[in-house]
């Protein structure tokens, strides 16, 4: 071999190890730049290159060391006059560990080169070596990205990610450098936001583009339902039994996905299904329900929802004894079915038999008629009942008792025993004179036989309830309104089954002193029955965080019945009603254990303030027995039942304060305070003030709430008007 040929074969083999090294540019993956032209090679890199060169023939052979050249200078290109040029020159600085003075390999630069790229201000990163006088130059070639100007996001349901959204995570990166870092952060944001909203099955990715003028594209993929599957299960989980034959159920399969809001095709939404679910609970007729999400292999992403349904019984045969003021001991049996053919309907039959009255009342009810988007609920009644009613009795001062027949020794005028007239100031009563004395000449007789005085009802009841929805039957609404009808035959009597259309107080018969205001109508118009149809309209607001026992929100309702008069002896008046109750969060005594929580648990202690006005009254004529009741447990607790007054209208004011104690007992602090306004005279023969009621009264007092199954039960003591005599209270049930 030649020296020429030698040295013809060095400089190839130069050139070659060159351009393995820094001779041809380093390029990022993502090339949005033009590639620089070619340059000579510095005059340093040919020595290293001419240690390393191996005479012909030429034997590859593993490296062991790459060569290193010697950096002269590392030159920043594309960035001039950028409004961000010394934050990226920064940045990009400090990405890289070359620095001039130092000996680098090709690795070590394309480690650099991965560095800037990975500060995500570039969308073309390149480094091209030159030679220079002193060494290697590095020019580091960046086309950095625009500045972000909007974001747009392509998805099927443009509603699913709200633009409020996107322009709220982005607000602090628009007129700045895009960032790719930056902008996979705000990626994840948008996906914690998507998750926390339900929609778990969503991906934001990209961006699928990034537009010169700033506008950055990203791809919405979302999970979607394809159908609603509902198996029935057994309790231990089977959905087959031991013929392998599918599990059949009583309940209609549209009872079920009526209450899933979710329809094929929607977007899945964990917290949207787990209301469905919360609802289809809500209906007591299943005892568990099992969900399960089935991909569908022809469509990736989407979901079908299976609903495994264990229902439980619904026929319910009940009994007990019991006692109440109106009926004395009592025992009662009731049989209700609440899924009657599988349709959620409700029926019940309940019978109630005391030693003062009895009741019997078959009722049917639908939740949600059939079909009706404003979910319309459906109930209907027909009762028997006899009952002592708490108006003409009284705790201390006697009662109302039945009088046979009535007559007016002033008038010589005989009237027809039928017809019945009622009573005021100068009025005369038919009747026949039973009796005889002359000392009670120029006065009323009437022959009283002590009989309590008993209403027999007969009649029925329909509304219609639904909440103000808009037509949505999923939508969660404070507002509900309803609106029926009523009819009942009322028929005043004694225990004997007797009409008995007058009454007479016991005490004023006992001392001798009885006149004629004091003998009074039982009925309307003294008639032996009344007939009372009425038109009920109601309203209701609900806004409690918890509907059993509430510590914050509040709760209004107001409605009116509207009596129709269909003949003489059928009355025509209007009852208005209205309360509203409002809650207070307090954490006042920390009795219970939940109130002391330790580092890292959550409080349990359900403590409030709780205040509750209500009021009503009666325009027209009503009979006495439809008058306001005022005093009980669940009106002014100081007073027995109807014991305060019987009034036309009426005011109650309750504060009441509500604290856990221990386990399922809990206490209250309350004070009652109600007046009539003076109304008790309005009522038709004005059996409160012959029963000689308050009228208007305070009351304070205390108790111990035990938590039952069957609901919390109130054990109470109360006071009258702040004096000495205090009364025992047994209620059930939260009394607002």
């Amino acid at each position: 071999m030649t020296r020429s040929s030698s040295r013809r074969s060095s400089v190839a083999v130069r050139r070659t190890v060159l351009g393995l090294m820094l001779g041809i540019p380093l390029i990022g993956p993502p090339v949005l730049a033009q590639e620089a032209p070619p340059s000579d090679q510095p005059a340093e890199v040919e020595e290293m290159v001419e240690e390393t060169v191996v005479e012909e023939p030429v034997l590859v052979q593993p490296v062991v060391e790459q060569p290193r050249v010697l950096i002269s200078e590392v030159v920043i290109e594309g960035i001039e006059g950028h409004p961000e040029e010394e934050r990226l020159q920064i940045s990009t600085y400090d990405a890289m560990q070359v620095r001039p003075g130092m000996r680098v390999t090709r690795e070590e630069l394309q480690n650099d080169l991965n560095g800037i790229q990975a500060t995500g201000w570039f969308s073309d990163v390149r480094i091209v070596p030159q030679n220079g006088p002193l060494g290697v130059q590095v020019i580091v070639q960046v086309a950095p990205f625009p500045s972000l100007s909007a974001v747009e996001i392509n998805a099927d349901d443009e509603d699913l990610l709200p633009d409020a959204v996107v322009e709220e995570t982005f607000a602090s990166d628009y007129g700045r450098t895009l960032n790719l870092n930056d902008l996979q952060q705000r990626m994840k944001t948008l996906q914690t936001w998507m998750s926390n909203e339900g929609y778990s099955l969503a991906r934001v990715s990209g961006p699928e583009r990034v537009s010169p003028e700033g506008v950055v594209t990203l791809k919405l993929l979302q999970g979607s339902v394809s159908g609603v599957e509902v198996k029935f299960l057994t309790k231990e989980g089977d959905d087959t039994d031991e013929k392998g034959n599918p599990i059949g159920g009583k309940t209609k399969e549209w009872v079920i996905t009526r209450e899933v809001s979710i329809q094929p095709g929607d977007p899945f939404n964990r917290n949207q299904l787990e209301r469905d679910i919360k609802r289809l609970y809500g209906t007591q007729l299943f005892s568990d329900v099992k969900v399960t999400l089935r991909p569908v292999p022809e469509e990736p992403g989407d979901v079908v929802i299976v609903l495994g349904i264990v229902e439980q019984s619904t026929g319910q045969l009940s009994g007990g004894l019991g006692y109440s003021q109106s009926q004395g001991v009592f025992g009662q049996v009731q049989v209700q079915e609440t899924n009657l053919f599988g349709r959620a309907w409700n029926l019940g039959l309940n019978i109630t038999y005391g030693q003062y009255g009895g009741l019997a009342n078959l009722n049917f009810s639908d939740p949600w008629i059939y079909g009706d988007q404003h979910r319309t609920s459906f109930r209907t009644s027909v009762f028997l009942s006899q009952q002592v009613p708490q108006v003409f009795q009284s705790e201390d001062n006697g009662n109302i008792r039945t009088a046979k027949d009535f007559a007016d020794n002033d008038s010589n005028k005989a009237y027809e025993t039928g017809r019945r007239y009622g009573f005021t100031d100068g009025d005369k009563a038919p009747g026949s004179v039973n009796k005889a004395d002359n000392e009670y000449s120029n006065r009323s007789w009437f022959d009283y036989e002590g009989d309590t005085v008993v209403l027999r009802k007969t009649g029925g009841s329909f509304s219609f309830a639904r909440p103000l929805n808009g037509g949505d039957p999923y939508k969660d609404s404070k507002w509900n309104v309803l609106a029926g009808m009523s009819f009942a035959e009322v028929r005043p009597i004694n225990f004997a089954g007797d009409s008995r259309p007058y009454g007479v107080s016991t005490n004023k018969f006992r001392n001798g002193k009885v006149r004629n205001d004091d003998v009074i109508c039982v009925s309307y118009n003294c008639a032996d029955s009344n007939t009372l149809v009425g038109m009920r309209f109601a309203t209701t607001y609900n806004n409690f965080n918890n509907p059993r026992n509430p510590t914050s929100g509040n709760f209004f309702t107001a409605g009116t019945e509207q009596f129709i008069g269909i003949n003489n002896d059928s009355p025509t008046f209007n009852r208005l009603r209205a309360s509203y109750t409002q809650f207070f969060p307090v954490n006042w005594l920390k009795i219970h254990k939940g109130c002391r929580p330790k580092p890292g648990e959550e409080a349990d202690c359900p403590q409030a303030i709780g205040v509750q006005v209500k009021g009503g009254a009666i325009m027209g004529e009503a009979p006495p027995y439809e008058a306001f009741c005022m005093g009980g447990s669940n009106s002014i607790r100081g007073w027995y039942d109807c014991d305060l007054a019987v009034s036309k209208a009426f005011s109650e004011l309750t504060i009441e304060y509500r604290f856990p104690l221990i386990s399922i007992l809990s206490g209250e602090v309350f004070m009652d305070a109600g007046t009539d306004f003076g109304t008790q005279k309005d009522v038709p023969g004005k059996p409160g003030l012959l029963l000689d009621k308050d009228g208007s009264g305070v009351s304070l007092g205390t108790g111990v709430i035990v938590t039952t199954p069957v609901g919390p039960i109130r054990l109470e003591v109360a006071s009258k008007d702040f004096a000495s005599d205090w009364r025992f209270n047994l209620g059930v049930g939260w009394k607002f």
